[in-house]
């Protein structure tokens, strides 16, 4: 336990960088943690091998740079969490679910009560067991086969006239309230419009303002879908976070397939993901922090913070690089990574 209070500040940050990108793209934070620092061997080999211990300064470290990531997924949201709170709330004081909010609060309740039970009950012991370079390999690799997975499945469903279309950004529904609205380039201001004078003529919207006001409508319009999901998809993708729990296995991975086989779109999936997987990343992180506090942390809080803002840094281009990514692209390149790097680990580690 000793060697992981000398970890260098080199090291924290690099741990932070590859935490904030793994934990956002499906290919597992946990299992890069495990699995980088064992190819580069020496001192890092030294923190991973510690990682299995029951009482593991590294493993606390690294669960606990997930609180950075969440709270840039917080923030990245946060118009859209101000609605599912507020959401939620009326719901509870009216005892009533009427709009797409409230459902959408729900909806992610739902899906949170099963990884959040066995969260407790199993990611300690699992951890210890599984949070070795060939178990991550081996993982890596069925993570792997479930993004092809899902994405074989989704074709087929397309092909069959289900849910789920070709890897394409799919029209915008326009459910009420918000379908009988103008295209943004054809929204004006009403004061816009007075100060056109006699001519009745309007002013076109400034892009910033159009974007702006555009986005918002998707935001909208995205929750209007996914609130449609139903409680037992909800349920079954919130489920799907439960193999995260193995290190090797991406909690977005498998959440964004569990949405694709249920008929989301990639885009659909992934914002859903994102929303479900918050609160399970904020408190397994917020977890951790007694234990970084305590004796754990002992000769690592400077590291902890200088992991913790890279961690941050690398997480908020890499949510905004995926929101754009997954509207026309698919799982396709993720699930061939981590085959290929879960196979040639799975050669190094377990016959090297």
């Amino acid at each position: 336990m000793g060697a992981v209070y000398h970890m260098t500040y080199l090291q924290a940050v690099v741990i932070g960088l590859i935490q904030g990108v793994t934990e956002l793209f499906p290919i597992s934070s946990l299992g890069h943690t495990v699995l980088v620092p064992a190819w580069i061997g020496g001192t890092w080999g030294t923190m991973v091998r510690q990682e299995s211990s029951p009482e593991s300064p590294y493993l606390a470290f690294v669960v606990g740079l997930h609180l950075a990531t969440a709270l840039v997924l917080l923030g990245y949201y946060i118009k859209t969490w101000v609605r599912i709170i507020r959401g939620l709330i009326t719901s509870i004081v009216t005892r009533r679910v009427t709009s797409a909010d409230q459902r959408l609060a729900w909806l992610l309740v739902v899906g949170t009560i099963p990884v959040g039970i066995a969260g407790l009950v199993l990611e300690h012991p699992f951890r210890v067991l599984f949070a070795k370079p060939l178990a991550a390999a081996i993982f890596l690799t069925i993570n792997g086969g479930i993004l092809f997975g899902a994405e074989v499945l989704r074709r087929r469903r397309a092909s069959a006239g289900g849910p789920g279309g070709v890897p394409r950004r799919e029209p915008v529904a326009q459910p009420e309230p918000v379908a009988q609205r103008e295209p943004v380039a054809q929204r004006a201001p009403a004061t816009q419009a007075a100060g056109a004078g006699a001519a009745g003529q309007t002013q076109p919207m400034p892009a910033s303002a159009a974007e702006a006001d555009d986005t918002i409508f998707l935001d909208e319009a995205a929750e209007q879908r996914l609130a449609g999901i139903g409680l037992m998809s909800a349920l079954w993708i919130g489920a799907s976070q439960i193999l995260a729990l193995l290190a090797g296995i991406s909690r977005e991975g498998v959440t964004m397939a569990g949405g694709l086989v249920r008929g989301l779109s990639h885009e659909d999936a992934m914002r859903f993901s994102f929303l479900l997987s918050t609160p399970v990343i904020l408190a397994a992180g917020a977890l951790k922090i007694a234990d970084l506090t305590g004796s754990l942390g002992n000769g690592v809080r400077g590291q902890i913070l200088v992991g913790s803002a890279a961690a941050a840094i690398t997480s908020l281009f890499t949510v905004v690089f995926l929101a754009r990514y997954f509207r026309t692209r698919t799982l396709t390149p993720f699930a061939i990574y981590c085959v290929a790097a879960g196979l040639i680990s799975i050669i190094r580690f377990g016959f090297f």
